[in-house]
C-alpha cells in the first residue's frame, strides 16, 4: 500500500512577509508568528504539491518533529489540508475539518451512502455527501468501486481502505445506522442537500453575495420583456381608503376553496390584488450594476424575481387565458389563449385545492432565476422559494382584507408551465400556485 501524501488546499496561498507566515484560503487563514525555518521549509513543500509524510518528517528534522505534528494538526482542523493516493483524492472544498475518517472494522457491513452525491468535474469522477466539507476524487481505477458499492459490502471484500477513509470522511459511506432512528431517515437526499447548501459555507466554502457571474453575463433587468400580444390596462385602487386593521385580518385569513360561480370575481377586483401585493414601486440602481426593484412585500437584495401569471377561468371583464401581470405599468399581458396545456394547469390546481368545481382564476407564481443566481451562491433557489412564502402571504392578507377566496397550494409542475407558457424551464419556471376567486356570502 503507497503512503498517503499531503498537501496545502489548492485554494489555499502561502504568504510570508514581517516575519509571519500565513496560509490563506476561502474557508479561512492561519497565521504564525516567526515559525522555525524548519517549519517554514515544510509549509513551503506542502503549497508546492504532494508530498510524503516521511519526507515532510525529513524536512522538519527530528528536533521539530513534535511542533510540525501539531501543526498538522491545526492545518486538518482548519480544513487547509488534501490527502492523496494512486486510486483517490480527499480534499477541502467547504469550510470545516477535514481528515481521513476512521475505516470500519473488515467485516462491518458498509455501502454508498443514499446521500451520496457522484459528480463529473475537471476530469475526474467526484463524490461526497450534504454533511461534510470534504469531495473525493477517483482515479478511473477506482470508479468501479461504487458499482460494488451500491449494496451492501465490507471493507474486507473491497480491499481498498484508504479510499473508504477517504469516503468516510466526505459524508458518503453508509453503515447499519444510517436510517436506523428517525433523525436521518425522514431526510430526503434532494432536501437535505438544498437544507445543507443553503444554510452556511460548510460545504461550499462561497456563500451568499459573492456574485458568481458579474464577470461573465450581464444581470437581468428588473422587469422581463413585454409579451407583445393583447394587453389590459388595470385601474390603480384608491390606498388611501382605509380598510381593515392588520390584527382583523390575519384573524379571518383562511385558506378558502369554494368560490361563488353565480358571482365570479372580476377583473377590477383581480387588478386591485395584483397592485397592492405584486406591483412595482419604484426602481433604481444598485453599486454593483443590478437594476433593482421595490415591491409591498420583501425580498432579498431587493432583486424581486418573482413574477404573476392569472390562468383566467371565469373573470367578469377579462377573456379566459394565461396571462402575464406587467409589475411595472400595471396591466395584464395576454400568454396564450385557453389551449390543453392551459387546462392542464387547471386541472391540476383543481385537483390539488379538491375543488368541486375549477377554479375561477389560478395565480402562477414564477421566479426568472437569473435575478437572483446572478448575485447569491448556494443559497439562490432557497431565497426564491422565501420570497414565494412571503408574496403568499401578502396574497393571502390582501385577498383576506377584500374579502376575496384565496388558497394556496402546496406544488405544481413547472413543466406543465413551460408548455402552456412557451417559457424557457431553466430560465423562469413556476415555483407557487394560489387559487383565488369570489368568496360566498
Amino acid at each position: 500500500m503507497s503512503e498517503t501524501k499531503r498537501r496545502l488546499r489548492r485554494e489555499a496561498s502561502l504568504t510570508e512577509a514581517d516575519g509571519e507566515v500565513r496560509i490563506s484560503s476561502p474557508a479561512g487563514s492561519l497565521g504564525l508568528r516567526n515559525p522555525p525555518e524548519q517549519l517554514v521549509a515544510a509549509l513551503r513543500v506542502l503549497a508546492a504539491g504532494d508530498v510524503t509524510e516521511t519526507a515532510l518528517a525529513a524536512t522538519v528534522g527530528e528536533a521539530g518533529l513534535l511542533r510540525w505534528n501539531l501543526l498538522l494538526r491545526r492545518l486538518a482542523k482548519g480544513g487547509l489540508l488534501e490527502y492523496g493516493t494512486p486510486l483517490a483524492r480527499l480534499r477541502p472544498i467547504g469550510a470545516g475539518p477535514v481528515e481521513p475518517g476512521p475505516l470500519p472494522a473488515a467485516g462491518a457491513r458498509i455501502r454508498l451512502s443514499r446521500f451520496a452525491v457522484v459528480t463529473a468535474e475537471d476530469g475526474v469522477l467526484s463524490v461526497r455527501g450534504p454533511r461534510s466539507p470534504a469531495v473525493v476524487e477517483l482515479a478511473p481505477e477506482a470508479a468501479g468501486l461504487l458499482g460494488r458499492m451500491a449494496d451492501w459490502t465490507t471493507p474486507a471484500e473491497l480491499g481498498a481502505d484508504e479510499v473508504l477513509r477517504f469516503l468516510a470522511a466526505a459524508g458518503a459511506l453508509a453503515t447499519d445506522t444510517e436510517d436506523g432512528d428517525l433523525t436521518l431517515a425522514q431526510w430526503q437526499p434532494r432536501d437535505l442537500w438544498l437544507h445543507a447548501h443553503s444554510r452556511g459555507s460548510r460545504i461550499a466554502g462561497r456563500y451568499g453575495g459573492t456574485y458568481p457571474f458579474k464577470e461573465r453575463f450581464e444581470p437581468l433587468p428588473e422587469t422581463p420583456a413585454p409579451f407583445g400580444g393583447k394587453r389590459i390596462e388595470l385601474t390603480a385602487p384608491d390606498l388611501e381608503t382605509p380598510g381593515p386593521g392588520l390584527t382583523e385580518t390575519l384573524e379571518r385569513r383562511r385558506s378558502v376553496r369554494e368560490h361563488d360561480q353565480d358571482a365570479p370575481i372580476t377583473l377590477d377586483q383581480l387588478g386591485e390584488l395584483l397592485y397592492r401585493s405584486m406591483r412595482q414601486r419604484a426602481a433604481f440602481d444598485s453599486p454593483d450594476g443590478q437594476r433593482l426593484a421595490d415591491r409591498p412585500y420583501p425580498s432579498g437584495g431587493s432583486v424581486h424575481e418573482l413574477e404573476v401569471y392569472p390562468l383566467v377561468v371565469s373573470c367578469q371583464g377579462l377573456d379566459p387565458g394565461l396571462w402575464h401581470y406587467d409589475t411595472a405599468g400595471h396591466a395584464l399581458e395576454l400568454v396564450s389563449e385557453p389551449s390543453p396545456a392551459v387546462q392542464a394547469l387547471v386541472q391540476r390546481a383543481r385537483a390539488a385545492a379538491l375543488l368541486a368545481q375549477d377554479p375561477q382564476v389560478l395565480l402562477i407564481v414564477t421566479a426568472r432565476f437569473g435575478r437572483v443566481m446572478w448575485k447569491y451562491e448556494t443559497i439562490a433557489y432557497s431565497l426564491v422559494l422565501k420570497h414565494v412564502g412571503v408574496l403568499y402571504q401578502t396574497i393571502y392578507l390582501v385577498g383576506t382584507a377584500m374579502n376575496l377566496a384565496v388558497c394556496g397550494l402546496g406544488g405544481g409542475d413547472a413543466d406543465d408551465f413551460a408548455l402552456a407558457s412557451g417559457l424557457d424551464y431553466l430560465s423562469e419556471g413556476s415555483v407557487g400556485e394560489l387559487v383565488l376567486g369570489s368568496r360566498r356570502g
